[in-house]
Order: C-alpha cells, then structure tokens, then sequence
C-alpha cells in the first residue's frame, strides 16, 4: 500500500534539515544509570509499557500497572518487574529469552513528562524480590531484571496534542469500543458469545489480578 511512498535514507537525509537538529538539552539528557530523579519518577509510576522483540525483530509492546512503586529499584542499573498472571501468551517473556534488548516508558496520572528507560532483561525467580513483590498473600512465579544502559525524561508534547489526561477530552462510556465484541470477533470460537467473554473478563478482573 505504501510502496511507491516509502522514504529512503538518502531521501531522508536530504531533508533532514527540514526537521533540524536535536537541541543541547535533548542531546545531552540520556544518562547510563538510574539516578535520584529516576528513582522518584519510578517510585510513583503505577503503568509501564515494556518493548521487546524477538531474534527476528518483529517487535511487540506490553503494559504492566500495579500499586505505584511495583517496580524495584534495585541499585544503579537495575531494575526488576514482577511478572504478574495475564492471558498466559508470554509475548513480552519468548521475546526476551530470544533477543534480552528492552525499551520500558513510565507513566505518572496527570503528568505530561514520561520516563523512558533502554536496556537489557533478564528472567529471574530471585526468592527475595519475588517475596518483596507479594501482593495479597500472591507471590508472582518470576519477574524481569533489567540491566539499565539509558534513562532520559521524555517531553509532554504528546499528552498534550491527546489530551490523555483531559477528561473533558474523554469519550463517554456508552460510546466506547466493545472489548467483548472484538475478542468474539477475533478469536471465533464456535458458539462463544460477547455475554459470555463479558462474564469471563469480570472473573478475571476480580478475581485472577495476583
């Protein structure tokens, strides 16, 4: 579909200009470990989005969200991430066995500024962070080491063009898409209905979180 408009390196180049350059700020901002200011961003971030990709590079991006303060710092360059129960696809954990390179972006509700965090992952069933990560008596199977290489805070230019944070912006509820009617859809089961996924989500919601 878009062949005949896909932008090559030369034609980049050739206007690059257009875009300019990345100010002093921007250029200098990437730090190779985690310091004060991350530690604070991390300890009140409830929502991460991870990026991995597997041996092939076909990439995929994950969320994880828990109390502010779910992922351990655990010292300058490392971070772990307890692995909680999900649909069991793994997508985010195969990857990381095939190609250990990750991106994470934290989020903070309301701030504009976002966290974003490069390095390499490791799986771990390290006994200590898995009993700190505890959560209603729930102890997570295993979790993600990340050896830290990069932090920088990311601008709020986004946020503020989405108005993610807006709720006037906010469609209303009765206008949302069905989740149930997507995955009936998507899946087709035989005889599975949007009722039924409905039911099963609110299970899982309530009752399969740790």
């Amino acid at each position: 579909m878009f062949k005949d408009m896909i932008i090559t390196q030369k034609e980049f180049e050739d206007f690059r200009a257009e875009v300019g350059t990345p100010s002093e700020r921007a250029t200098n901002k990437v730090i190779s470990h985690i310091d004060d200011h991350c530690r604070e961003f991390i300890s009140k971030s409830p929502f991460l989005t991870i990026s991995t990709s597997n041996s092939k590079g076909q990439c995929d991006v994950s969320p994880r969200g828990d109390a502010p303060g779910f992922v351990t710092v655990l010292d300058d360059h490392h971070l772990f991430i307890p692995e909680r129960p999900g649909n069991k696809r793994m997508d985010s954990i195969h990857n990381i066995i095939s190609n250990p390179h990750i991106g994470l972006l934290f989020f903070i509700p309301t701030l504009g500024e976002t966290l974003r965090v490069n390095g390499k992952a490791y799986l771990t069933r390290d006994p200590d962070l898995l009993e700190k990560s505890k959560v209603n008596g729930k102890i997570p199977l295993f979790g993600i080491g990340v050896i830290v290489e990069e932090c920088y805070a990311h601008c709020a230019k986004a946020f503020i063009r989405s108005g993610l944070w807006n709720p006037e912006t906010w469609n209303g509820k009765d206008s949302l898409p069905s989740m149930p009617k997507m995955l009936v859809a998507h899946a087709k089961i035989p005889n599975s209905t949007a009722e039924e996924v409905e039911k099963d989500l609110q299970v899982s919601y309530t009752e399969r979180l740790y």
